[in-house]
């Protein structure tokens, strides 16, 4: 089984349409979100045995979210409730298809959560990432989840996911970073991020943020993986190994979801490798990384595909 800890929430994306004719301003639609939920729901469709753990809302949204899991096979056994408001985020959707938010998040259910007293036995990974290890307090319970599944061998992945918005204090969120490295088996995160978290200038180019992130890999991480968009997704693993498979062209709609459905296909294809230990990954050979990121391009391609986080299921992720 694969846990995926953090934040559910609702993201309101606007339609592309608007038939209310209310002067221009774009209707909001709601749909099930929160990268780690999207996480989730993308292992489940792809036939992994998936939990989610985090704290969800008795409200209407939170009851919806709830529904989203159950559809997707996840198990919810672990899931906390609360009857504070499910957090929102508002997408602001680009000509390209990229997705900027806006987050109303005080005071919601997902803030609240609390380490669970214990994993089942059948917790083979945990992934985490986004919002939830931002805001506290739940930040501090997700990461002494962390801390804790690590400890008893449990192969963990991390999402960054970063939302610079949410983030008060920039330098003091990049030392928490470089705290978690050394329980991490596997750190994903986009080209954008990694230069955010290397304090690196908006366009020091590739290369500098690559770099950076081979330095990580001495403290901790089995592998990265680094997203590059449209352009597709690089592994870097110790001793200067390198693999990079190109993206798969599709008519973008948004890219709103994508990020969490390689994590998602990641884990599900390293589950298929039998690699989901540290020492399993460090194993791992260049043909091997090129099957991983290659399923992971093509899961990633069909949810930009379609609009909202709408990773696809087993069969649609093909070739």
């Amino acid at each position: 089984m694969i846990v995926v800890a953090g934040e559910a929430l609702i993201d309101l994306v606007p339609s592309l349409q608007d038939p209310s004719g209310n002067g221009g301003l774009p209707a909001l639609l709601p749909r099930r979100g929160g990268g780690p939920y999207n996480t989730a729901v993308a292992l489940g469709r792809l036939g992994s045995p998936t939990a989610f753990c985090s704290r969800i809302s008795t409200d209407t949204f939170g009851e919806g979210l709830l529904d989203g899991l159950r559809t997707g096979g996840v198990d919810i056994s672990l899931v906390q409730r609360g009857d504070e408001p499910t957090t929102l985020a508002v997408a602001d959707i680009s000509p390209d298809g990229s997705a900027g938010y806006g987050f109303y998040a005080d005071g919601t259910a997902d803030r609240l959560f609390a380490l669970p007293d214990a994993l089942p036995d059948a917790a083979r990974a945990l992934s985490l990432g986004t919002c939830s290890l931002v805001l506290e307090p739940g930040a501090s319970a997700y990461e002494a989840l962390l801390r804790r599944e690590a400890g008893r061998g449990v192969c963990t992945a991390l999402d960054p996911n970063i939302r610079p918005g949410l983030i008060p204090d920039a330098d003091a969120y990049r030392d928490r970073f470089r705290s978690w490295l050394p329980y991490l088996t596997l750190l994903k995160l986009s080209e954008e991020d990694a230069g955010w978290l290397a304090g690196a200038a908006p366009d020091a180019g590739r290369a500098v943020v690559t770099a950076a992130a081979r330095g990580w890999l001495g403290h901790g991480p089995a592998a990265i993986v680094l997203t590059h968009g449209g352009d597709g997704l690089t592994v870097l693993t110790p001793g200067g190994g390198e693999v990079t498979v190109p993206g798969r062209r599709v008519e973008v709609v948004d890219t709103i979801g994508a990020g969490d459905t390689v994590n998602a296909a990641l884990l599900h294809r390293l589950d298929a490798h039998d690699a989901l230990s540290r020492e399993a990954v460090a194993a791992l050979g260049p043909a091997d990384w090129r099957d991983i990121l290659g399923f992971a391009a093509r899961a990633a391609a069909v949810t930009c595909s379609r609009a909202g986080a709408e990773p696809p299921y087993a069969a649609e992720v093909t070739g």
